[in-house]
């Protein structure tokens, strides 16, 4: 799959459910409706959908949620996806998480191919943790690392840099991750979804956290990839891995692989346009593929060149109406 713009596409992100266990403030509203379970694609259907991408070349694919790991019944698509990384179709089958339930399935996950996970995790202090994600629980997370780990699992950890909330923490999340052998990458909010709170007090420029940390910390760039969107640093004295994500400051769109499914079937080429294509429609109007391949190979073509992603005081609306949980990051 080759967009106008020469990139070829070979990460999928897959919304499993918009489903949430938590509330995060800058992710979603703490009263939220969520879609009535009838709208979303069956297990069997997300499986057929994913399928379809990797014979059309996806190589990575990620499952995210809302939090993935709350659909019921999920170990048994991953066990069915597991097929195309025995067969060497698909390079890596990886989830983004919030933790909570890795206790349950760590192993399971282990077990069924996986072979490294992100872990959501915006502070390591406890009562922020709270204020942040309103019903998490630091200790559950934190069990739910130790299982991943124990399990065999490589975790990473992404925080979203938020001022004023977690931009005192850095430096001891550096050391936290790093002293458990987990990566660590920091992430720009984004303006996605109506919230309570204004995202022009959240926004903090990762340019501007970067700077702050080469005062302590040596930081050298080195090439290392996982196929996303983190640019990586060595921090030379821990010897770990820092990545920053800044959709806002510094976008990454020149390289951009990725495209996104939501749990209706929803694909949008890119997460910060609105522009998108319905593959639920295709997906069920025949058991032949024809039309669901026809129908990714036609909105490929839309795959625009980036995003127009703004946060200022004039302009209180967000970029784009959906929430985050809608396509899951």
């Amino acid at each position: 799959m080759i967009d106008p713009f020469g990139r070829a596409v070979s990460y999928l992100r897959v919304s499993v459910t918009d489903r949430c266990d938590f509330r995060c403030v800058y992710c979603m509203s703490e009263n939220m409706t969520f879609l009535p379970k009838r709208e979303l694609l069956t297990l069997e259907e997300l499986d057929r959908l994913c399928s379809a991408f990797i014979d059309k070349g996806v190589k990575r694919l990620r499952l995210t949620g809302g939090e993935p790991l709350v659909r019921k019944n999920l170990m048994s698509m991953i066990k069915s996806l597991s097929r195309h990384l025995e067969t060497g179709a698909l390079e890596e089958l990886t989830m983004t998480t919030n933790g909570s339930q890795l206790t349950r399935f760590a192993d399971q996950l282990y077990d069924l191919g996986m072979r490294r996970i992100n872990v959501s995790v915006d502070t390591i202090n406890a009562d922020k943790f709270k204020a942040i994600t309103r019903w998490g629980s630091l200790d559950k997370v934190n069990a739910g690392i130790d299982a991943a780990v124990a399990a065999g699992l490589k975790v990473k950890i992404n925080a979203v840099a938020l001022k004023g909330v977690n931009d005192d923490e850095f430096d001891e999340m550096i050391r936290w991750t790093h002293g458990r052998g987990m990566d660590l990458t920091l992430i720009e909010t984004m303006p996605l979804g109506e919230i309570e709170e204004d995202r022009t007090d959240q926004y903090l420029p990762l340019s501007q956290v970067r700077a702050q940390l080469s005062e302590k910390w040596t930081l050298e760039d080195i090439p290392y990839k996982t196929g996303g969107p983190a640019r990586y640093m060595e921090v030379k004295e821990t010897g770990g891995r820092i990545g920053f994500i800044t959709p806002m400051s510094h976008n990454f769109c020149e390289s951009c692989n990725r495209v996104r499914v939501t749990c209706t079937g929803t694909l949008y080429m890119c997460l910060g346009q609105e522009d998108a294509a319905d593959l639920r429609a295709p997906l069920r109007s025949s058991p032949s593929n024809g039309p669901l391949y026809a129908a990714i190979d036609e909105a490929i073509l839309r795959k625009p060149k980036g995003h127009d992603f703004i946060i200022d005081r004039d302009r209180k609306a967000p970029a784009v109406s959906r929430h985050m949980s809608v396509t899951g990051g």
